[in-house]
């Protein structure tokens, strides 16, 4: 009889043993995760709709003074000027469109990103370009969106 007794106690102190060690392991692992940083970001493929190639930097800002902003790349001495990011086909032929329109031949290229915080301004302003028609505001939100590039990506490259 005194060995059935304390194999009650002896299970219920396993028990509060297991259930206090699970929760301060539970403790330590939720302080842990705030510090932890992502080792792989996600890359997003995005349209870049592309104005033209120039052989020297002083042409290039010559024919662009219709362009209320822009970016573009230097590459084997060769200017790549960019008008316009998108995520979506839609936005993407939207865009195209607007600025075939307007008289500029626009090439699309397609360029991974891995820039978290870039891709979630740009998914704000996706819905923005969704939502319209009206060239200043197709205007406006291309030049936010190449603004915010430079500082959330481009920059960061440097």
């Amino acid at each position: 009889m005194y060995m059935k007794k304390n194999i009650g106690t002896i299970v219920v102190c396993i028990a509060v043993g297991f259930l206090f060690g699970q929760f301060m392991f539970n403790q330590y692992h939720k302080e842990e995760q705030p510090n932890t940083v992502p080792v792989i970001q996600q890359e997003e493929k995005l349209y870049f709709l592309q104005q033209g190639v120039y052989s020297n930097i002083e042409n290039m800002k010559q024919k662009l003074t219709d362009f209320e902003y822009y970016i573009y790349t230097e590459q084997d001495g060769k200017y790549y000027v960019y008008v316009a990011i998108t995520k979506s086909k839609e936005n993407m032929e939207k865009l195209k469109g607007y600025f075939n329109q307007k008289g500029y031949d626009i090439y699309v290229k397609e360029i991974s990103v891995a820039s978290t915080a870039f891709l979630e301004v740009l998914t704000q302003y996706e819905q923005l370009l969704s939502g319209t028609n009206d060239p200043k505001t197709l205007e406006a939100a291309c030049s936010q969106i190449l603004a915010k590039y430079e500082e959330l990506v481009a920059n960061d490259k440097n």
